[in-house]
């Protein structure tokens, strides 16, 4: 891999980290601090939604932004030729 394209693998990385971050930020300050109150007038399964986005809603938000992190990884390693899967060798 070239200098230059290894600057805009390492730049897609940063701004793939960057959004998923912001996303989280949004989520978990948003949804949990910010918005509380109004999702608070909504209630699902006998619990205030602004509670639930505070206590649970940011975690999981957290843990399928890996996922979506894993997965757009795995594609943008592949565009740039870096994935880490080995070839399967087929012996007759």
């Amino acid at each position: 891999m070239d200098d230059a394209s290894r600057q805009a693998y390492w730049r897609s990385n940063l701004r793939l980290m960057a959004v998923l971050l912001t996303i989280w930020a949004l989520v978990s300050f948003g949804a949990g601090i910010v918005f509380v109150e109004p999702l608070n007038e909504i209630v699902i399964a006998g619990f205030p939604l602004g509670f639930w986005f505070s206590q649970q809603g940011s975690i999981i938000t957290f843990v399928v932004l890996i996922a979506v992190y894993v997965w757009r990884m795995d594609k943008l390693d592949a565009e740039y030729g870096v994935d880490e899967y080995e070839q399967e060798v087929h012996h007759p």
